[in-house]
């Protein structure tokens, strides 16, 4: 491995095409406002270096990322990227990870609007992030421990394991497919209309009108919070074991709770089942 250290570059293309290199506390900013540092590069360890510069990671082939900081200025950061593992570091410029393929993040603060779009295989442990659109149309992920502000989340992912999580965030995992989530809470309204085959175990589920237009959905132990109008034309099976403020037209499947405030039964063909006691 070749050893860059201790440098300040602002230069286009500063490490174009490099390989099998070890970038150690350098800093990606200057006058000269050049942008993609490390573009076309594989191989590439990068550890307590500072990037305040655009794209400097498109098209990298085996990427690791160490105690780094990328600021609001270092837009687009990973694109067209694979095999990438992130430790301890910042991502806090908008569109932060897009059309990448096998990364793990780790330990690390994400402030990215626009957050990780078309990703295949993600991992994600012991991470908070913001972003307002966050994993859009993203496959084959799995959270562990991260905290999330945001406003449309995985929308049109899928193939999701999630467990020990907690997000806030509406409108979140809207035609979403094949996801489970785990020992979770999700607080937000609008949850997950149309999704398919989404799996509810041990969370906590918070908010107005949740789980309408849903095909195949389960809840397996979970308790629901400030819910109104839930399960709305859904094929649901469900056990709850907290009270509901209204369950409106259940498509097909069966609801277990101890109460509902208002059942609302007003189109026909919405025979879902509702037990309650």
């Amino acid at each position: 491995m070749n050893l860059i250290e201790n440098m300040t570059m602002d230069e286009e293309r500063a490490l174009y095409g490099s390989s099998d290199i070890t970038v150690r506390t350098c800093r990606f900013d200057g006058p000269a406002d050049g942008e993609s540092a490390l573009k076309e590069c594989s191989n590439v360890t990068v550890e307590d270096s500072y990037f305040n510069l655009r794209y400097p990671f498109w098209h990298v082939h085996g990427l690791n990322i160490t105690s780094c900081e990328m600021t609001g200025k270092c837009r687009a950061a990973l694109w067209y990227s694979d095999d990438i593992k992130i430790s301890d570091t910042k991502l806090h410029g908008i569109k932060a990870l897009r059309e990448c393929a096998d990364a793990e993040i780790v330990d690390s603060s994400i402030i990215s609007p626009e957050f990780g779009w078309s990703v295949k295989g993600l991992k994600m442990t012991n991470t908070s992030a913001e972003s307002e659109y966050f994993l859009m149309r993203s496959s084959d992920i799995v959270f562990e421990n991260v905290s999330l502000k945001g406003k449309y989340s995985f929308q049109y992912v899928e193939n999701v394991e999630i467990n020990n999580c907690r997000f806030d965030t509406k409108d979140a995992f809207w035609h979403a497919k094949n996801v489970t989530i785990k020992n979770s809470v999700i607080n937000g309204e609008y949850l997950a209309w149309y999704s398919e085959n989404l799996t509810f175990i041990d969370c906590t589920i918070k908010g107005t009108q949740p789980l309408c237009y849903c095909n195949g959905l389960k809840l397996i132990n979970c308790r629901m919070e400030d819910c109104d109008l839930a399960f709305e034309r859904s094929d649901v099976e469900a056990t709850i074991s907290t009270p509901v403020i209204s369950i409106k037209n259940p498509l097909s499947g069966s609801i277990k709770v101890p109460s509902v405030g208002e059942i609302i039964r007003d189109i026909p063909g919405a025979d879902g089942k509702i037990i309650t006691g």
